[in-house]
């Protein structure tokens, strides 16, 4: 299960969801949560665990975001999600592990580097394939008080190319060139801390915190070379940058059951977006090509080394995210269940306006979603326990606006930007009593 269980910003999780009840209710779960998602939105939740669960699930979110009424092309993110809660007693008091995992479909991990005057969607673009994993643990030392924490690992990456042999200015095929690449993929720790506390039989408060983390993206490259038998040439690029990054969060929420089978939440998220680092590479080059005993000949002239490039820092504001959640329980039985789900996010744009050189596109997001899910239980003589089945369907909107730029020569110029994003998905659970 664990081999084959399964990002919009860095960490697909914040913007698409973890679970399909989860993303139905918008997110909004910190103190509603007791299955393999509280890896993500509360650890705490581990403990309020049942039983032994394994869960799987998939979704696939398609973006349609344009600029200037043209597709911007930014790739679905789209992969399998799942995990396992095996709570216990440790001393008497109730214990739990969990483990959390999103593994994407298509790529474990995707690099993307551009300039800092091309337009693109900042927070969506195509670096969302990124494989996450999270293992926390939870205790419940009084039953209206439960504790947990752990750690969350995303996937970075670093690499080499060397390129060794001889170059034929005048006959360009009669060049002889031997290359090596290396790649790795290294993994990158944050921590998070979770806690909730019961306000009796139907209302709870939680709180979260989730660490910052950065994915960087280290690129190394030589060239190094005998060039028509004139001299030898050596070039070397170093290039540095934050493939990613996610700051850091702290998250408030509250879930209200107002009648037997009407519940409530809400959730209300502060992001450090002042601290964000922009994904604008810093590039160190070094070129020698010493010129022939008898100089040059006529029409060659060996290349400059590139100016260095000035990184213009990105402005972005610290914002809090509300998310509500509502789910009815319209049918329960002692064999079966099932409920409808509703949930509703704005996520106000961090990015401070693009009036100068730079052209990071944002817009704020307006997020519906809906969802079912339906319970059975002792439905198979083998498996004393439930099965759960989930489904969601989440639509957002980033609403359409113009950005005007201060100089009228500017490389790109005044442009309008927006569009919607549509995901879906379902998770099947089984759970073991």
């Amino acid at each position: 299960m664990l081999a084959i269980s399964g990002a919009a910003r860095a960490n697909p999780l914040d913007t698409f969801g973890f679970g399909s009840r989860q993303t139905a209710l918008a997110g909004a779960v910190s103190a509603d949560v007791a299955d393999f998602s509280a890896n993500y939105y509360n650890p705490a939740g581990l403990a309020r665990a049942r039983g032994l669960e394994l869960s799987i699930g998939y979704f696939r979110a398609q973006h349609y975001l344009q600029t200037n009424g043209r597709d911007n092309g930014v790739d679905p993110v789209r992969g399998l999600s799942g995990g396992i809660v095996a709570p216990g007693a440790l001393l008497g008091i109730p214990f739990a592990f969990g483990l959390g995992l999103h593994l994407p479909d298509d790529r474990i991990s995707r690099v993307r580097a551009l300039r800092q005057e091309q337009p693109r969607w900042e927070l969506y673009d195509n670096r969302n394939q990124r494989l996450f994993l999270a293992a926390n643990v939870a205790v419940s030392p009084t039953p209206w008080l439960q504790i947990g924490g752990g750690a969350s690992f995303m996937s970075s990456t670093e690499g080499r190319l060397d390129i060794t042999g001889s170059a034929n200015l005048f006959k360009a095929d009669a060049s002889q060139l031997r290359h090596e690449v290396d790649a790795d993929l290294t993994a990158v720790r944050y921590p998070q801390l979770g806690a909730r506390v019961a306000l009796g039989e139907n209302a709870a408060l939680s709180v979260v915190y989730r660490g910052q983390f950065a994915l960087k993206l280290d690129l190394r490259a030589r060239l190094l070379g005998d060039v028509s038998g004139l001299t030898t040439a050596y070039y070397s690029l170093v290039e540095s940058s934050v493939d990613a990054f996610l700051p850091q969060q702290v998250v408030f929420g509250g879930s209200w059951r107002l009648s037997r089978r009407l519940r409530a939440n809400a959730d209300f998220t502060w992001i450090n977006w002042s601290a964000y680092v922009a994904p604008v590479a810093n590039v160190a080059v070094d070129l020698a090509i010493p010129a022939p005993a008898g100089g040059w000949p006529a029409g060659i002239s060996p290349p400059a080394v590139p100016a260095p490039i000035r990184i213009v820092p990105l402005v972005m504001h610290d914002r809090v995210v509300p998310r509500i959640g509502v789910e009815y329980t319209f049918a329960s039985g002692a064999r079966w269940g099932a409920q409808a789900r509703a949930g509703y996010e704005l996520a106000k744009s961090p990015v401070a306006a693009q009036t100068l050189s730079t052209s990071y596109v944002d817009r704020d997001r307006h997020s519906l979603s809906v969802g079912a899910g339906v319970r059975l239980t002792n439905a198979i003589a083998v498996l004393p326990g439930e099965l759960r089945l989930d489904a969601h369907l989440q639509w957002s909107l980033l609403v359409t606006e113009g950005t005007l730029k201060r100089d009228p020569a500017d490389f790109v110029g005044d442009f309008t930007a927006g569009g919607q994003i549509w995901n879906a998905g379902a998770t099947l659970t089984a759970g073991f009593r």
